[in-house]
């Protein structure tokens, strides 16, 4: 059951006009501050959405912001109570609504944040919902979220959800960027994501990543990477998830410090086999 104040669909008026001064030059800060971060780390994509959203002078009203988001892909965001139940958050994204939260962060959580703000959910996840693209993905992964159900499957179609939209690396011809919103949005992660020797970066496999567990209370220790968001969106849309769901039921759980012989690592902005093989520009990972 949804929470008294909303609807029977979760979501809630935004209250715009309840936020403070105070709220706004916070927003403020982390916006430019991850905007300097970004530079020469986002993905394109993401920085042009960005622009083309012009939200740098506050919490974004979310009324506003949709509409230019709905002239761009036919999105739009809703204002939701926090988390909401994955059957309500899937019906969502299938019909082109994104659903963010409304309270920001406080003075004293700038750096960590133990639950998504409306910081994350707008800064780190709308701009690219301006890419066409993009913006079939999410409402693709939506419509199998829907279907998912009736396989007893989530947690398989979350790590999904976890090593993309939320932690994704994207090859491009400069290099590695980010396109995740967990990364954008965070600005210890977005050095890390890129530059870190600790964790991982391997090439994007949709069966290794739905083998593959995630952790939520610290930096990650493995990324996965696409080739591209066209590559990212055929692969959703080509696979028949109700075989696979029923083939991972079969099969063990990966841990993130497990390596496979057909792991493709990459590193500093390389990629190459896991036995070793020679290395090749992040422009010819393999589709």
């Amino acid at each position: 059951m949804p929470p008294p104040d909303a609807a029977a669909d979760w979501t809630i008026p935004q209250r715009w006009d309840a936020y403070t001064p105070q709220h706004h030059a916070r927003w403020r800060f982390l916006y430019d501050r991850q905007l300097r971060l970004l530079s020469g780390r986002a993905v394109p994509e993401f920085l042009e959405g960005v622009r083309l959203l012009d939200m740098g002078e506050g919490v974004p009203d979310f009324a506003r912001l949709s509409e230019r988001l709905a002239k761009r892909t036919g999105w739009h965001v809703v204002a939701v109570p926090g988390l909401v139940p994955e059957d309500v958050f899937f019906h969502h994204l299938a019909h082109r609504r994104f659903p963010a939260g409304t309270f920001l962060r406080g003075p004293h959580e700038l750096d960590y944040l133990e639950a998504p703000d409306v910081f994350h959910d707008v800064f780190g996840h709308v701009p690219l919902l301006t890419h066409p693209v993009f913006a079939d993905y999410l409402q693709a992964y939506g419509q199998g979220g829907l279907r998912s159900i009736r396989f007893g499957a989530l947690d398989k179609l979350a790590r999904l959800y976890w090593y993309t939209v939320e932690f994704g690396l994207i090859a491009t011809p400069e290099g590695l960027r980010i396109y995740g919103a967990g990364i954008l949005s965070s600005a210890g992660e977005s050095r890390y994501a890129l530059e870190s020797p600790i964790p991982r970066r391997l090439a994007f496999d949709l069966e290794r990543v739905m083998r593959t567990p995630y952790r939520i209370d610290s930096f990650q220790d493995l990324y996965f990477v696409i080739a591209s968001f066209d590559d990212l969106l055929e692969r959703t849309l080509r696979t028949d998830f109700a075989p696979l769901y029923a083939r991972l039921e079969a099969l063990p759980d990966l841990s993130v410090t497990d390596l496979l012989p057909t792991d493709r690592i990459i590193e500093a902005g390389r990629t190459g086999a896991a036995s070793g093989h020679p290395t090749c520009s992040p422009a010819l990972l393999p589709n």
